[in-house]
């Protein structure tokens, strides 16, 4: 057996179950194979959210100290209801993020920072890493899975994991489908700098176009002020602006983001790209996982994607690391019923919610516009509700796995 367990994608989710597994189970041999070469950088221009119980999975698994110096804590986030072309955007909804016992609910960092610090944790953990390659093909038997890779031999292992994002080749070939759609919509994807602190106060102005969602980063290496933008338009607008004149593009930033900042200005190339919901109608088949996006894509409006990747990571390593101190055969799917049963529920309520948020909110129509609005200021004047929201998206709760509780499998 060349490995026990085979993970295909180098990104956050493949390379922290790398970690975890390793850091629980020294024994386990696990590997890696990964696209994009060891020293490339990531997903350059990407931050994301991760929330209270990603957290304390880094954290236990001794990535996060690395990390926090480049984290910017979430201290407020706001949410408005306007139209672009509004002069004030009333204010419905407030949450003041400092409600953990253990720090801020929520960081924004950039996926790279992330991505370096599991680069170099799972290589000093013993994590075998294959790379630039890609697993082109795999076939399960009874004992082992074979998998086949484009510029390598074949590897042998206990269980395939494919964490090989929204696309994912090996769903495909394990003949796993998926339930979703398109939302007709594109995410653009960029890092602004503006002329005042952003004092970690994230904004959710939704605009019927989409979302636009400010999202607060460290200042940069020369002391600028910077943001990360999701910003959602319809295709063809959003292939309009990212396409046309940069001047055009730079006024319509101005129009959505406000003057609150002061100047605004785009650092580096915007990146866009089309937004669906999609979930795996399966997650396990015999010697084989799906986790993070290569199991579930939804919506950006809540900020939850890489998130749910992260709770992924934490049941699917506890799965497999009691089972593997159990003696059981890590690959079966009895075993791996157990990780479906964990993920299944909360990733479609999650889908749901996103989607009939998006529905919900990226309209210009008038009744809806009020119905939502008295909904989101009822919200705002209820504590307990806004608690329970919060800790929903942080990952807290009874069912949790261990990781995301910040507790060793």
């Amino acid at each position: 057996m060349d490995s026990d367990v085979l993970i295909a994608g180098g990104g956050q989710v493949g390379l922290a179950l790398a970690l975890a597994l390793r850091r629980a189970a020294p024994s386990l041999g696990v590997t890696v194979v990964d696209a994009v070469p060891p020293d490339a950088a990531t997903r350059e221009g990407r931050a994301s959210t991760i929330v209270a119980g990603g957290r304390r999975m880094l954290s236990a698994l001794g990535v996060w100290d690395e990390i926090a110096p480049f984290a910017q804590p979430v201290t407020e986030m706001i949410v408005t209801d306007s139209r672009v072309r509004d002069v004030v955007r009333p204010v419905f909804l407030t949450f003041a993020t400092e409600t953990t016992e253990d720090g801020p609910s929520a960081h924004v960092v950039a996926d790279g920072v992330v991505v370096t610090a599991l680069r170099r944790a799972t290589a000093a953990a013993g994590v075998v890493t294959i790379a630039p390659d890609v697993v082109t093909d795999f076939a399960a038997g009874d004992a082992a899975v074979t998998a086949t890779l484009g510029r390598g031999p074949r590897i042998q292992a206990r269980l395939l994991v494919a964490a090989d994002g929204v696309r994912s080749r090996l769903r495909a070939l394990a003949g796993i489908g998926t339930v979703g759609r398109s939302y007709e919509q594109t995410g653009i994807v960029a890092t602004v700098t503006h002329e005042r602190p952003h004092n970690g106060r994230a904004e959710e102005h939704f605009l019927p176009g989409g979302p636009f969602a400010i999202l607060p980063l460290i200042d940069g290496a020369e002391g600028h002020h910077r943001s990360s933008l999701v910003w959602t338009e319809p295709d063809e607008v959003a292939q309009r602006l990212i396409s046309g004149d940069a001047i055009v593009l730079a006024a319509e930033l101005e129009r959505r983001f406000g003057r609150h900042l002061g100047a605004v200005s785009i650092a580096g190339k915007p990146l866009a790209f089309p937004l669906t919901v999609a979930v795996a109608r399966a997650f396990v088949a015999p010697r084989f996982a799906l986790a993070g996006d290569a199991a579930h894509t939804i919506h950006p409006i809540a900020g939850q994607g890489l998130n749910l990747g992260y709770r992924d990571v934490a049941a699917l390593a506890e799965t497999i690391v009691e089972a593997h101190r159990l003696g059981l055969d890590i690959g079966s799917v009895n075993v791996l019923a157990r990780y479906e049963r964990w993920r299944r529920y909360d990733t479609q309520e999650m889908a749901l919610m996103t989607d009939a948020l998006n529905a919900l909110f990226a309209n210009d129509n008038a009744a809806l516009r009020l119905v939502r609005d008295i909904g989101l200021g009822l919200v705002d004047r209820l504590p307990g509700l806004k608690r329970m929201f919060i800790g929903e998206a942080s990952g807290d709760g009874r069912s949790a796995p261990r990781l995301l509780r910040g507790e060793a499998i």
